[in-house]
Order: structure tokens, then sequence, then C-alpha cells
């Protein structure tokens, strides 16, 4: 699909062999508190989900895609729609680069651009929003360059290693609807 494609990097669907690659994110407890995860998942279960993956996001309300670099090369990130809601045509966006060395490369922000426009003019969505801890200023960033306003913070809401930190949300509005 090339509307998923941009100049280095595209974003598909998952396959059955991303298996190892989600087990590696779900189970990696440093992202965890960004990804609302509080428990190991067993690869029987990332199995599981990846065979009902193939579900319409007005069927899963939610939508994860991997982020690649090239064709021969597994995925280096996902990106998701989560709490999707067709009546009021909004959505969440999550994006996480798992390896540390890929960050920093332009593949976050290549990813958002190609997210936003199949979000916006694929299922017409008026608006898109994120959960952002404030920790996490290069996340910050990167929606903010997209155009993501700040609308508010939720006090103390992300528990990490027993310390409450804030979350910030985000919000990007289309215009053209």
């Amino acid at each position: 699909m090339m509307t998923l494609k941009g100049d280095n990097i595209y974003i598909r669907a998952l396959e059955p062999n991303d298996l190892e690659f989600i087990y590696a994110i779900e189970n990696d407890e440093s992202i965890w508190s960004v990804s609302n995860t509080q428990t190991p998942y067993s690869r029987f279960l990332v199995k599981q989900y990846l065979e009902n993956a193939h579900q319409d996001i007005y069927e899963a309300k939610q939508l994860r895609l991997a982020i690649c670099q090239d064709e021969d090369f597994p995925a280096v990130g996902l990106i998701d729609l989560f709490d999707f809601d067709p009546r009021n045509n909004r959505a969440g966006v999550g994006i996480v680069i798992h390896e540390k060395s890929s960050r920093g490369q332009n593949i976050g922000s290549e990813a958002l651009s190609l997210l936003i426009e199949y979000s916006f003019y694929h299922l017409n969505l008026h608006q898109l929003y994120a959960n952002i801890d404030i920790k996490n200023v290069a996340s910050i960033a990167l929606f903010i360059k997209f155009g993501f306003e700040y609308i508010g913070t939720k006090k103390d809401w992300i528990l990490t290693n027993g310390s409450y930190s804030d979350e910030n949300m985000y919000q990007l509005i289309n215009k053209q609807f």
C-alpha cells in the first residue's frame, strides 16, 4: 500500500514473523510505563494476538502497524491507533522505536507523518491525541513537530518504580473536517 510508504521507511500490517519482535517489546520492562503494560506476555498470547490482528479497525477499535526500514530487515518499531472512536472520529496514537540505536534517525517522524495522513485522509478522522509522560521530552518534541497541541496534564497519572509522574495530553485536529 503506497499510502503507508515514506522516503526511508514504510509501515505495514503485522505478520506472523513479527512474533519475536512484539514479544520483545511487550516484555521490555523499560517501556511498560509508556505502554500501560503491567505483566509479561507469553509467546502463546502474542501468537494469539497476531492471529487476530487481521481484524478491521472498526471491529478491533485499534490498529497496530510495524515500522520497517527495509523489506529484508525486521520491524524496528510499532505505531498504533488505539481507543478508535468512529462515532466521534478520533483515536489515540502511540509509537515505539524499540532499539535505542534506531532512535533519533527520523524513523519516528516519518512513521507519525504517514499515520497522520492515513488517519485523516483514509479513515476520515477528525482528531488524534497522544498521552505522554512529562519526562519523555523526545516524544513531546515529536508530536509538537506535527502540530499536536498541549491540552492538559493528568497529575500523578503514571506510577513507575514507586514514584508518580504527570502525563500530558496532546491533540491534533484535522481542520479539513
